[in-house]
This record gives structure tokens, C-alpha cells and sequence, in this order.
């Protein structure tokens, strides 16, 4: 798209403020374009938020469409159109001015070289996620570190565009040799395939002394109000790990847990209903031992061994339950949050940065429950920054994410978003969705986006760049997968036909 050089869209009107302007104009400019409006000697960028078309001679009071024909007829295609800027700041510095610009001022469309020094940055601290609606040959960047240290939420219905999302935001921080953590709740992830570095697989594996004993309350499916079966663990738990300073594990964690358990069984001081508790906690370990024996195992080392810099890093969960995945996702999130600490204090620990990203987010994090990840999503929300911790939350329910977690996503990429609710909820978590750019959620296609927060200098509408590596979590061909299946099936009835027919002809029947 060619620079139009002072192409005039129109003429401010009515009263206007210094982060609003109403304007008139006899074009037709786009929501989304952006413009220049100059006063006070300064250059000024604007977004158009609103539009409306009128004819002054056909209003709401007529009511025959035969007048409105006639008009029409004798006047052809006169209309005007009313439109509102919102105002984002001088070109130089980005700030707000601190005096509205006066009635009839000129409105002029911004050139593109003022949108590109605006919307890129140092391509060794950003990442190109796409380029502006309105303009396709002003990409938009936005600064790596304000995103991971700032955290990030990828909000869509689904269909709209997350997972093409996040796929271009993982192989652009491969590009920059980033550290990405993946938590893949469907296994989209497992199989694609990147253009910027290799997808790491790390097992599901969990070492049980590994575990905080919330997780392995958890896991032993003892709720909070089996007080006596969880004092008797919590005193087991304690003494196991006690032993172990002493003179180490040599055996199987959960087996010391269960001998530790039969010895309180034992003591002929205790009441028969905790000796009861007791034998009831003690078959839990055995049937945590039996449904998750095959990710439990008392030699493998922490999961955090397994992460690579430079590689996106899955943990695949996808055929793991619920209360495994809420253990798996505390584990790791409560391990490298102490582990990134440790580092910062003495060197010692997860020695670099890493971007986490959480999908399906309302269900690691949910407004109405209380699963260990939610407590550790909302403490590295609040605490990240300080130790190179990111967080992106991925979500097709963002009404039903806990708003403490949300809110601490200073950085939002909101596809389309038609539910009223949803739109409320990210609206009240984030501090920079207007009104009127939540209005535009419910008409974005497929992969347009609001881009919003500290990783770009100011809001944008941006059709995301298509991710040209694979990921399984894109849309499958329904009907070419029944076309495929259906010429399978006929093709090999026919070989049966033809095996039959020479069966047949040769006489060995």
C-alpha cells in the first residue's frame, strides 16, 4: 500500500477531549485505520473506534419506503459519515496531549512509514506476530521482554485463531533461542512441527519424593475434610522424609509411606476409628501406586531436567485425568519458581529464563475451585517478573478463569469474542479494553486480534501471520477424512472382490 501524502479523511466536530474526538467526513475510512490529527504543533496518532453513514434527508422519521425511494432517486448516493478517534498519543513520544484538538480540525490517514516506526522494533528483543488490519505492509512487533516478564493471555472462541497464535509466538521465541514450556492439555503440541527448533517431549514422569504433600494428597485422593486420614499421612510424610536426611531412601517412596502407615496401625494406644482412617490411607497408597504406576517412578530425576533452552518444551497431558494434570502443572510451576530463585540468590538452580504456556487455562486456573495450580499460576503471576518466569494463559472460557490470574496478564491477544460474559470478565481484568475496542471482539474474522498492553507502544488491530509449520491442534478436513476413509474401504473391498473372483477361476474352492 502506497503513502497517499496528506490524504484529508475528514474534519473534527462537536466537543471533543483530549483521548476522544468526533470528526465528519464524505469518505469512507475503516475501524481500525489510523490517523494524524495535527494541533497544538504536534503530530497526534488517533484510531477510528466507531463509524456511522447517514443522509441528512433520510431519517428515522420516515416511515413509507417509497419516500425513502424517491429521495434516493432525486439525490442518488449523498451521505455523510460521523466517525470517533480515540487518541493515543503524539507521534514522537506516545503521550497523551493535554488539550483536546479544536472543532474542524483536519483528520488525515497516518502514512504508513509513521505506522512502521510506531508498530516495529529491535528484531533482536521482538518478535513479528503480523501486521496491522488496516495497513499490510505495517508489521506488528511486539518486545519479548514486556511479554514474558509481563505475561500474556491469548483469549478466542474456539476456531478463532489461538493455536495458530501461540504457534507463531513459540517459533519466534525459538528464533531469539528462547526457553518455552508448554503444558498441552490435548496434545496438540507432541507432533509439530517448528521452523525455528525441535519440539522436546519431556515424559510425565513423577518422581514420588518429589512431591509436595499437597500433591501427594492429591494424588491419594484424601480431601481436606479426611482430617484424620491426612494427619496420619501429613506425621508418615514427615517421618519418611526424616529418614531420608538421615540415611537416605533406598527403597520405594510409597512403600516406606505404607510401612510407616501399618506401623501406626499397630500401636494398641490409638482408637479404633483412626485405626480405621489408617487402613483406609493405607489402601489410597496402594491405589495410587496401581492407577498411576506408569508415570511414577521412584528413580527418574525432576521433571525440570528435562527442559531444553532453545527447544519448545511440551508436557503432554492429554491422556493424563485431572487430578494428575492439576499435580503435574503445580509440580513443575511450584519447582521452578524455588528453582529460579535459588539461581537468583546463589547461582545455583534453573539457570535461565523460560516462557510457560498454559493451555486451557480456565480449567488450571477456574474462578469456582481451588486446584494446587491455580494457587501456583496466581504466585508466579504475582512474582514472575522478578525471576524471569512468563506466563501465557490460552483460553476459550475467559469468564470462567480466576480474575486474580487474569488480571496479572498485563498483555492481551483477544481474538474473536461473541459471549457477553466473557467479554465483561477480560474487560474487567485488563486495565487498556475500552469500550470501544471491545466493541469490535464480536465482528474480528479468523485470525484478526486485538493486540493490547505493555509488549506493544499502543493497541492494535492485527491480522496474525499464519503459522507455516504444523501443529496437530489445527482444523482437520472432515470431509476430505470421510473421502479418504470411504476410497480405503472401497479400495479394499475391491482386492477382496479380485481375491475371491481368483479364487473362484482357478477351482481351489
Amino acid at each position: 500500500m502506497n503513502d497517499v501524502n496528506d490524504e484529508i479523511i475528514g474534519r473534527c466536530i462537536g466537543e471533543s477531549t483530549p483521548s476522544y474526538v468526533s470528526f465528519i467526513t464524505k469518505k469512507m475510512p475503516k475501524i481500525g485505520d489510523y490517523v494524524i490529527i495535527e494541533f497544538d504543533n504536534k503530530e497526534v496518532l488517533g484510531l477510528i473506534t466507531g463509524l456511522v453513514r447517514g443522509n441528512p434527508s433520510i431519517d428515522e422519521r420516515i416511515y413509507d419506503p417509497d419516500v425513502v425511494s424517491r429521495i434516493k432517486y432525486f439525490e442518488g448516493e449523498d451521505f455523510y459519515i460521523r466517525g470517533i478517534v480515540r487518541i493515543l498519543g503524539d507521534v514522537e513520544k506516545l503521550q497523551i496531549p493535554k488539550t483536546p484538538p479544536p472543532p474542524g480540525t483536519i483528520i488525515k490517514r497516518a502514512k504508513t512509514g509513521i505506522l512502521k516506526r510506531i508498530f516495529q522494533s529491535d528484531p533482536r528483543r521482538s518478535i513479528i506476530i503480523g501486521h496491522l488490519i488496516s495497513n499490510p505492509d505495517v508489521p506488528v512487533a511486539v518486545d519479548v521482554n514486556m511479554m514474558v516478564s509481563r505475561h500474556l493471555a491469548i483469549l478466542a472462541v474456539t476456531g478463532a485463531g489461538k493455536s495458530n497464535t501461540v504457534a507463531v509466538i513459540v517459533d519466534e521465541l525459538l528464533r531469539l533461542g528462547g526457553c518455552v514450556l508448554i503444558f498441552d492439555m490435548h496434545s496438540e503440541y507432541v507432533g509439530s512441527k517448528f521452523n525455528n527448533g525441535p519440539v522436546n517431549v519431556i515424559p510425565t514422569n513423577l518422581n514420588p519424593r518429589y512431591l509436595s504433600l499437597s500433591e501427594f494428597l492429591v494424588l491419594l485422593n484424601i480431601p481436606p475434610k479426611a482430617y484424620i486420614q491426612e494427619r496420619y499421612v501429613r506425621k508418615a510424610y514427615k517421618e519418611v522424609f526424616d529418614d531420608i536426611k538421615k540415611s537416605g531412601l533406598t527403597g520405594d517412596f510409597l512403600d516406606a509411606i505404607f510401612k510407616k502407615l501399618e506401623e501406626y496401625s499397630k500401636d494398641e494406644d490409638i482408637s479404633s476409628s483412626d485405626r480405621k482412617s489408617i487402613v483406609g490411607a493405607m489402601n489410597k497408597v496402594l491405589d495410587m501406586k496401581m492407577k498411576y504406576e506408569a508415570i511414577l517412578h521412584g528413580q527418574t530425576k525432576h521433571i525440570l531436567h528435562g527442559i531444553k533452552l532453545g527447544a519448545a518444551n511440551v508436557i503432554d497431558l492429554g491422556s493424563v485425568d485431572e487430578d494428575l494434570a492439576d499435580v503435574i502443572v503445580s509440580h513443575v510451576l511450584r519447582t521452578l519458581l524455588n528453582s529460579r530463585k535459588q539461581f537468583k540468590r546463589t547461582g545455583e538452580g534453573f539457570p535461565y529464563p523460560v516462557f510457560i504456556i498454559l493451555e486451557e487455562a480456565h480449567v488450571l486456573a477456574p474462578v469456582d475451585r481451588q486446584p494446587l495450580s491455580k494457587y501456583w499460576i496466581s504466585r508466579i503471576a504475582r512474582e514472575g517478573r522478578k525471576f524471569g518466569i512468563g506466563l501465557c494463559l490460552v483460553s476459550q472460557r475467559p469468564k470462567i478463569i480466576d480474575p486474580n490470574a487474569l488480571s496479572q496478564a498485563n498483555n492481551m491477544i483477544i481474538l474473536k469474542l461473541v459471549e457477553p460474559g466473557d467479554q465483561r470478565h477480560v474487560q474487567q481484568a485488563s486495565e487498556t479494553l475500552s469500550d470501544d475496542l471491545m466493541a469490535q471482539l464480536t465482528s474480528l474474522n479468523t485470525g484478526e486480534a486485538i493486540i493490547l498492553g505493555m509488549m506493544t507502544k499502543v493497541p492494535a488491530l492485527v491480522k496474525i501471520k499464519k503459522f507455516d509449520g504444523s501443529i496437530i491442534g489445527q482444523d482437520i478436513d472432515i470431509v476430505g477424512e470421510w473421502k479418504k476413509t470411504n476410497e480405503e474401504k472401497k479400495k479394499e473391498l475391491e482386492e477382496q472382490m479380485r481375491d475371491v473372483k481368483d479364487i473362484y477361476e482357478s477351482g481351489d474352492w
